[in-house]
């Protein structure tokens, strides 16, 4: 891969905000073979207890799942590849290897990687986890996730990747598909929790069928600085897509969030939220798009963007944006970015708060809402629970 071929800071649609001139990719090979000891890395979110799991380091399967329900498949997608597994058309379907430098670099490397395939009707009561753990200095991680739901079919799947140590320098390219049938549902909770001081960029694209629902949750938490395109199109009518994102960031991070709603049919519905907590020095960038093609009748779709910043050095940038080719629909949006409400800290304080309680206070229920989007459960409290740990982290030196 050659630096050529690499986006160029403000010479390429999408790239104006992030400079990548200080990226050596030959300065990051991709990594070798997975040290198995490196898989006790502190997951963000813990295991729960029925969870279906799948553990990698470096791109080598430590763990496989056994005793699958029928109709159920959890594998790496190597192997899933290797047995003829995955359903044709599936696999690059949904995104343009030709289109990213970093997308090219992911395809080229068929190591490891998560398939998971749902079967017609089949609904999955039980999580399938994830950890994909890069353990190598001044490598390349290169992990993709193919998941393929069949019509009628239910799962909820948790995607996280880390570091196996906080001052871990690497590179990290992610590429998701996510195949949603027609009637199907499907939770996906991508965490990206590398260290701080690697780089990561992505590409994650959901494809939404007929009366299905494709509920996506992004939680980035780490690298030093990254990129991560998040895409759904909802391509069946009655096709119902929420995206949830957070971010919270400190010292020098920098997070580009690029994310885009397409209704490609009538009567369908988005919904997309991000909000992000930034100290420090660190910044980021939402720039998210609404596009409604001319079949789209009836569209429904939203989106926002709110940032809270805890420093004068902080800085958020927010650029939502529409593309409207039919006129029977309705197509929101909202940004803000702002400092702390001093006038909320103010009355708490005079009801007898600390000042660091009444600052945390307020920076916990600008998050709360986020979480209020999901319905009460172990989820629920696990999103919430990751959410106040990388809270405890980033307000270390701030509160």
């Amino acid at each position: 891969m050659t630096a050529a071929l690499i986006p160029q800071f403000k010479g390429r649609a999408g790239w104006e905000f992030t400079d990548i001139s200080k990226l050596d990719f030959d300065a990051y090979p991709d990594t070798g073979a997975g040290d198995a000891s490196a898989a006790d890395a502190t997951p963000i979110v813990p295991d729960f207890d029925d969870a279906i799991r799948v553990v990698q380091v470096d791109g080598t399967t430590i763990e496989l799942p056994d005793g699958l329900p029928e109709g159920v498949t959890v594998t790496s997608l190597e192997n899933a590849i290797a047995q003829g597994l995955v359903p044709e058309g599936r696999l690059g379907g949904l995104v343009d290897t030709s289109s990213d430098a970093f997308i090219a670099r992911n395809e080229a490397d068929g190591r490891g990687g998560l398939f998971v395939h749902i079967a017609k009707g089949v609904q999955l009561d039980r999580p399938i986890q994830t950890t994909i753990v890069q353990a190598t200095a001044a490598t390349t991680l290169n992990q993709r996730t193919l998941i393929v739901m069949e019509e009628g079919s239910k799962a909820e799947v948790w995607d996280q990747v880390l570091s196996s140590s906080e001052d871990l320098n690497s590179l990290m390219t992610t590429v998701v598909e996510l195949h949603v049938g027609d009637a199907a549902h499907l939770r996906y909770i991508g965490i990206q929790g590398l260290s701080e001081k690697s780089w990561v960029f992505g590409t994650q694209q959901g494809q939404i069928g007929r009366d299905a629902t494709l509920d996506w949750v992004a939680l980035g938490f780490g690298a030093a600085k990254g990129r991560v395109r998040i895409a759904s199109r909802l391509a069946g009518s009655g096709a119902h897509g929420k995206v949830t994102g957070a971010y919270a960031s400190r010292n020098g991070q920098h997070l580009d969030f690029d994310t885009f709603q397409e209704h490609a049919a009538p009567n369908t519905v988005s919904d997309l939220a991000f909000r992000g907590v930034l100290a420090d020095r660190s910044t980021s960038v939402w720039k998210g798009m609404i596009r409604v093609d001319p079949v789209a009748q009836q569209t429904d779709a939203f989106q926002e963007s709110r940032n809270l910043l805890l420093s004068r050095k902080a800085h958020a940038d927010a650029i939502p944006g529409l593309e409207i080719e039919a006129d029977d629909v309705r197509c929101t949006h909202a940004a803000a970015i702002a400092q702390l409400d001093e006038d909320q800290i103010f009355y708490l304080r005079s009801r007898g708060l600390p000042e660091n309680q009444a600052r945390r206070l307020v920076i916990e229920g600008f998050l709360a809402e986020l979480v209020e989007r999901f319905e009460a459960g172990r989820s629920r409290d696990a999103l919430a629970s990751a959410l106040e740990e990388r809270l405890d982290l980033v307000l270390l030196k701030t509160v």
